[in-house]
């Protein structure tokens, strides 16, 4: 059943024909809010509604998907045999859990497709780095690809990445052939919206949102390729592999980064909702079954486990570690995409959010000058306490 009203007229429906204590299980992509509104209408009915966010695709129908459950956990307990026993397994243990109430399984599952945008659109700057600053063929990239998921970049995007990589058609690479126009369904820019409503930067799902945007305005790109005209330079490159293991490193670090911004906003939200998600639990369920299962999910589950008081997956001791040695091959990457005029907005989104992060003294004390300025919105001072207004002029 769609998402949207169609689920509020099946529900409808089913409530003529249902008995108290009876579930309906939604698990559609439907918006959380709509979850949380149906899981309240329903209450006086003594109908239980569970709100169940599935991600892995036509291949997780057929051999199990990641299923997040929201709703009351007696609802859960009901329906818990059934559930694991279809879920994907990774190493035996069943890629499905209770995230919380109402619904706090659709929000982990937008959050998903949150980061699966993010995820996608690095790894395609990084093969456009590849195909337009290294002048490199589809066929050549693939075998990149399917190099890194033997490594630490091991995971099922970057696998279906080469695999789509050696796809011919005829004597050409089909993936030369299909426009560069990306579709969207709405759960990442969900994703964006909830983030910012939560005050919280994921600026890595916010690039790559507009990018899909800006993707879908082919005629107006043209338009400005050749009023501007400006020739993509390629890399100047004193090594192949050198460089190879660099746009390795970026996609790492830039990754790392992508999933801190994710597992935040899960965090923000859980508070906010009083939904105490189990951030360890959410990253052990994505490792199978989902669009981005990979191996890296696995550091994020010990992470959380050993620092489980650490407010972001950047001050984890892994990812601190990862970050330093995987930090300066994404600031080398993005500045040379930079100086080739290549567009890479979600790789730069993940640096400028780390380089903001671990900036202790930055220049928002000038922007809170100007709004006390121009509005009387007051500061506060680093030598003194107490709240101050003026002394400009």
């Amino acid at each position: 059943v769609k998402a949207g009203e169609a689920v509020d007229e099946q529900i409808r429906a089913l409530c003529e024909v249902l008995q108290r204590d009876d579930i309906i299980i939604d698990a559609g992509n439907a918006n959380f809010h709509d979850t949380v509104r149906r899981d309240a209408e329903l209450q006086d009915s003594g109908l239980r509604l569970i709100g169940m966010g599935i991600s892995g695709g036509e291949e997780g129908a057929r051999h199990g998907p990641s299923i997040m459950v929201g709703g009351p956990e007696s609802s859960y307990k009901r329906v818990e045999k059934v559930l694991t026993a279809i879920a994907a397994k990774y190493k035996g243990e069943p890629c499905c859990a209770w995230m919380g109430n109402d619904g706090a399984g659709h929000f982990v599952k937008m959050i998903h497709n949150g980061i699966e945008y993010a995820d996608m659109q690095m790894i395609a700057e990084i093969y456009g780095i590849m195909r337009d600053g290294l002048g490199m063929k589809a066929q050549e990239i693939s075998k990149v690809f399917a190099k890194w998921n033997g490594g630490q970049l091991k995971s099922y995007l970057i696998e279906i990445t080469g695999i789509v990589l050696a796809a011919q058609d005829g004597r050409h690479a089909l993936v030369d052939k299909v426009l560069d126009r990306a579709g969207q369904k709405g759960t990442g820019k969900w994703s964006v919206i909830e983030a910012q409503d939560l005050s919280v930067a994921a600026t890595t799902m916010e690039s790559a949102v507009a990018a899909r945007i800006l993707s879908s305005m082919k005629d107006e790109r043209k338009k400005a390729a050749k009023a501007y005209a400006i020739r993509l330079a390629k890399l100047k490159v004193k090594s192949r592999p050198a460089m190879l293991k660099q746009l390795e490193g970026a996609l790492y670090a830039a990754k790392v980064c992508a999933y801190a911004q994710g597992f935040a906003v899960l965090s923000k939200a859980s508070a906010e909702h009083q939904w105490n998600l189990p951030l360890a639990t959410i990253a052990s369920i994505w490792r199978e079954g989902c669009i981005i299962r990979s191996q890296f999910l696995d550091k994020i589950t010990v992470a959380f486990a050993k620092d489980s008081g650490a407010p972001n997956l950047l001050l984890t001791s892994y990812f601190r570690k990862a970050m330093r040695d995987n930090h300066a091959a994404l600031r080398a990457m993005v500045a040379e995409a930079a100086r080739g005029g290549l567009a890479v907005p979600a790789l730069a989104a993940a640096l400028t959010y780390f380089d903001s992060y671990r900036t202790a003294n930055g220049t928002a004390n000038l922007i809170q000058a100007q709004r006390d300025f121009f509005g009387a919105h007051t500061y506060e001072r680093v030598d003194k306490p107490g709240v101050f207004h003026g002394g400009w002029s």
